[in-house]
């Protein structure tokens, strides 16, 4: 089985070393590639200097655009498995290859990395926490599947919904949208308890009380519309 790390970065200059360097030691049956999303910070500079794997995007595209580019690379080079593997450092690539055997194991078309069904490790503020309880419930509502942590992007996904996605994909806050849509096409999806980290340097896209409510707001709104 080919499986491929995605890694989205936006200005993650602090991070993303230890990231790849994460996946090669713990992770090593995985390639991987690094989705430069226009960085203004000299991420890309440090992924060259390393000889990292990168795709250096020509404009901002956002989370969704950059997960999608890296999707797309994914499958046209025909890989049976993708994760995406944010470049915050938050994510732990030991993981990754019991993701990929549950995936195997129980012909899963997406598996995510949940924080929330142990409760170990980092997890998030209150007031975030909240928010993905209000989404945890909201999803079980329009879908009848409860999924502990929506907001995950440590996600793994097949060869079939990876050519899904490259065609199609949200471009903003695109986690639990596409998590709707494939539990409304009848996908196999489920979780696998994870532990993640704090994030240690860089600022997170919803760093603000503006973008919070844009946010809550905004991914309500396509949770119902991909639902219906």
């Amino acid at each position: 089985m080919k499986k491929i790390a995605i890694i989205p970065a936006y200005n993650e200059a602090g991070n993303i070393e230890k990231t790849v360097n994460d996946i090669l030691q713990n992770a090593p049956e995985f390639d991987y590639v690094i989705i430069n999303d226009h960085s203004g910070d000299n991420t890309l500079e440090i992924c060259r200097k390393n000889g990292f794997h990168v795709i250096d995007l020509p404009v901002n595209l956002g989370i969704g655009g950059g997960v999608q580019t890296g999707y797309m690379y994914a499958y046209e080079n025909g890989y049976d498995y993708a994760v995406q593997f944010d470049g915050d450092g938050q994510h732990n690539a030991s993981y990754l290859e019991a993701m990929a055997q549950q995936m195997e194991e129980e012909k899963l078309d997406m598996l995510i990395g949940s924080r929330y069904i142990t409760k170990e490790g980092f997890q998030s503020t209150g007031l975030r926490r909240l928010g993905i309880h209000y989404f945890t419930g909201l999803i079980k509502i329009m879908t009848g599947k409860k999924i502990t942590d929506p907001t995950s992007g440590m996600r793994m996904v097949n060869r079939k919904v990876m050519k899904q996605f490259a065609e199609n994909y949200p471009k903003d806050y695109p986690e639990p949208e596409s998590v709707v849509t494939l539990l409304k096409q009848k996908a196999e999806v489920s979780e696998l308890s994870v532990i993640m980290k704090e994030r240690e340097e860089g600022v997170s896209s919803i760093s603000s009380p503006f973008k919070a409510v844009y946010y809550m707001i905004k991914v309500s709104i396509a949770i119902v519309i991909a639902a219906l």
